[in-house]
């Protein structure tokens, strides 16, 4: 996954897009510790790369982050009574970190669907709207944040995905540089 990682990462920067790879082989940071440096980015934008065991490969499905309507929110309790969170939103406050997704949700929403459409167009079969799911890699994050799965790992040959490289890195090119402003800005 590394390979196809910097494959992407060398796309996207030839096309004048800066990325930071929020891991390494030899490292293995807590999704906080990934978040934390997303969030330390001013204009970023998180994207995270998965590869499904399941699913048609040589497809891909964009996700962003909505809270499981079966689990409720984390930490759900008395909290609940507290004022939404964009009332609670001012410079000089914290978010918490289990909620900094509403921060950003409706540019996340923007950026999986942007992502989604070019995702369809640049691998047939793929789903033409993105999905809303509890992807804990998003939950912390502050910024427009989707997750990318491509399917599938149970491939026999790998270098289908590594094969994907080239056009996913161009798709996700397309759909950040058309993304709203607050996206935009990561250029």
């Amino acid at each position: 996954m590394f390979e196809l990682a910097l494959a992407i990462r060398a796309d996207l920067e030839r096309q004048g897009i800066r990325v930071v790879l929020s891991r390494q082989p030899a490292e293995n940071p807590s999704f906080d510790e990934r978040a934390a440096l997303a969030n330390a980015l001013r204009g970023a934008v998180f994207i995270s790369l998965h590869v499904a065991s399941t699913g048609r490969p040589r497809t891909a499905q964009a996700f962003y982050f909505r809270e499981s309507p079966i689990a409720g929110p984390p930490n759900s309790g008395p909290a609940l009574s507290n004022p939404p969170m964009e009332a609670q939103l001012t410079p000089e406050a914290l978010l918490r970190w289990d909620q900094a997704f509403a921060a950003a949700a409706r540019d996340s929403h923007t950026l999986a669907r942007l992502l989604q459409a070019q995702l369809r167009d640049a691998f047939p079969g793929s789903p033409a709207v993105p999905e809303g799911a509890p992807v804990r890699q998003l939950r912390s994050i502050a910024a427009p944040a989707a997750a990318i799965e491509l399917a599938s790992v149970a491939v026999a040959d790998r270098s289908i995905l590594q094969n994907m490289a080239p056009a996913l890195a161009a798709a996700i090119a397309r759909a950040v540089l058309a993304a709203p402003l607050t996206a935009s800005e990561a250029r």
